[in-house]
């Protein structure tokens, strides 16, 4: 994922409200979310190329989501995908001692009632606290403009009826502003490039935004996960119980 945001633990019905896009190079195949042949249990899209994935659900309650980190400056490493992260981080803890190996990621990882935030660039991990969180390919909740306005139209859509939380998180999914330049983060990019990142849906010819995905978890234990991939619009709706 390159976007992530999510209130943890915030609402009293719905311990997790999570919107999140990835963004992918175009011609990188990867399936839909479904439920995975080799791993019945985990429900996720899947990467063809390496493997792994980039967001996924547990029946066993645990969950993982990962962004890149985007620091042009830093050594490029030639690693494992990340995405075997995700995938290993759905079954069990994920053996983050050998998280150097990789290029610069953070993940989001552990049961759905005790979430944890790791970064291989700061060498750390959190227990994430209740509230609204967001992250994008810096560091959990660096205040990046995407990041920003993708928390406060959470926070606004949670004021809401949840019947309509799914399709007002999907229209905000979809935000294409790109921000001022005053505002835009330095990775080693040029302005122009920051620029076109910087949107919440992200629209390039070679590059952009692939799918969207809005998670409810509520009280009971109840998963909505709906998953949009573009820029056909096809859906996938999975509703289960833990």
């Amino acid at each position: 994922m390159c976007l992530i945001a999510l209130a943890y633990k915030l609402h009293p019905h719905y311990p997790l409200v999570l919107a999140a896009n990835r963004d992918e190079f175009r011609a990188r195949p990867a399936d839909a979310a479904h439920w995975w042949n080799d791993a019945p249990n985990i429900l996720a899209g899947r990467d063809r190329q390496a493997g792994g994935t980039w967001l996924g659900v547990h029946r066993n309650g645990r969950f993982a989501a990962l962004t890149n980190h985007r620091d042009l400056r830093r050594p490029a490493r030639q690693g494992p995908s990340r995405g075997s992260l995700v995938h290993q981080a759905l079954q069990q803890e994920p053996p983050l001692q050998e998280a150097d190996r990789y290029e610069g990621f953070n993940l989001l990882h552990g049961t759905l009632d005790a979430l944890h935030c790791f970064s291989n660039v700061t060498g750390t991990g959190v227990a994430l606290p209740p509230g609204i969180h967001g992250l994008s390919n810096a560091f959990l909740n660096s205040p990046w403009p995407k990041v920003q306005r993708a928390t406060e139209g959470l926070a606004a859509t949670l004021q809401q009826d949840p019947a309509t939380w799914t399709e007002a998180l999907f229209t905000l999914l979809k935000d294409d502003r790109t921000a001022a330049p005053h505002l835009l983060p330095d990775t080693g990019l040029s302005t122009e490039q920051e620029a076109a990142l910087s949107s919440i849906h992200i629209d390039l010819p070679h590059y952009g935004t692939r799918c969207s995905t809005v998670l409810l978890v509520d009280q009971q234990g109840t998963v909505t996960f709906v998953e949009r991939t573009w820029p056909a619009g096809t859906e996938v709706r999975e509703v289960f119980t833990l």
